[in-house]
């Protein structure tokens, strides 16, 4: 059940926002960060929107396996509603062009392999593509480590480590839209350059420190940083593929997205442990170092702010 719930979000994913690009135009980052930063709060609220029903059924007693039951029953009637919505909403979406409507599977194969080739064989897609990647992976290491350094090595409270990184996720939210609005009027190339800076920096400074005040400081920074960074890219791989490609390019965007995310805290854990599993400031400056790297790289190999419909 897990591994259909997780190939149905692969197939969600890529396709949702190929949807919001072709009917943003000239604001794709904007309306892609909206997008993002929905996605973002609703992960958030479902962990203690599941909790307070639960909690709320079963009273003062243990939860019982009906209460589960009911609790994901309301979850798939929101996510049915949801949809439901999207159809009235994109009905326009639903109709295809004549030429589209007697296509053979195998013409729909070919033209998937076509659009996958030009793709994976375009540099600025890839480039762009791998700043979302690289970036995440430091995201990843920090959501899996930040709490541990707050804990282990500062002496903080549970709730103290959990506030730093909720700081971040609440920066990234909320400054996103706004970030993918200033990427559509002043461009992508610069914001994406500097914003990568913006995780980096702190993020090599965080277990130099254990003033709070100054950690939530370097936190809500980096969450800045993820936002300039990740309300960009998306946008960018969009405005360099052709429309029929938005689903492929998407799809490539999101993989090397996720590779990104699972890498950073198996990447963190072996530099942790290779330098004692004390000291966490070697391997949050060679994954800094790391993001530098990326950023650079995707300024010699993308330098043509790409034109957008």
């Amino acid at each position: 059940m897990r591994f259909l719930h997780g190939f149905a979000t692969a197939i969600y994913g890529p396709v949702a926002m190929a949807v919001v690009v072709s009917i943003a135009k000239d604001r794709r980052a904007e309306m892609l960060s909206w997008f993002s930063s929905v996605t973002i709060i609703g992960n958030l609220i479902g962990a203690p929107l599941g909790g307070f029903l639960l909690t709320q059924l079963a009273g003062s007693g243990t939860p019982s396996l009906v209460q589960f039951h009911i609790i994901y029953g309301v979850v798939a009637a929101l996510g049915t509603a949801s949809l439901l919505i999207a159809l009235l909403v994109l009905k326009d979406q639903w109709e295809e062009p004549k030429s589209e409507q007697t296509r053979t599977l195998g013409a729909v194969w070919r033209k998937f392999k076509k659009g996958i080739r030009e793709i994976l064989m375009d540099r600025r897609v890839l480039l762009s593509s791998n700043i979302e990647g690289v970036q995440n992976l430091s995201v990843g290491a920090l959501e899996a480590f930040l709490p541990i350094y707050a804990v282990k090595i500062c002496g903080f409270s549970a709730f103290q480590a959990g506030m730093l990184w909720g700081v971040q996720i609440l920066v990234t939210t909320f400054s996103k839209p706004f970030m993918g609005r200033l990427s559509d009027q002043r461009g992508r190339l610069p914001l994406l350059f500097w914003g990568m800076f913006a995780c980096a920096i702190p993020f090599a400074l965080i277990p130099w420190f254990q003033n709070y005040v100054v950690l939530l400081v370097l936190a809500a920074v980096f969450g800045i940083g993820e936002a300039i960074v990740t309300s960009g890219t998306a946008a960018l791989v969009a405005d360099f593929c052709s429309e029929s490609n938005l689903g492929s390019a998407m799809g490539t965007f999101g993989t090397i997205f996720d590779v990104g995310h699972a890498a950073g805290p198996l990447l963190a854990g072996v530099l942790i442990s290779w330098s004692g599993g004390e000291d966490f400031r070697l391997s949050f400056a060679l994954i800094s170092g790391i993001l530098i790297g990326a950023a650079l790289a995707f300024r010699i190999g993308v330098r043509e702010e790409p034109a957008r419909g």
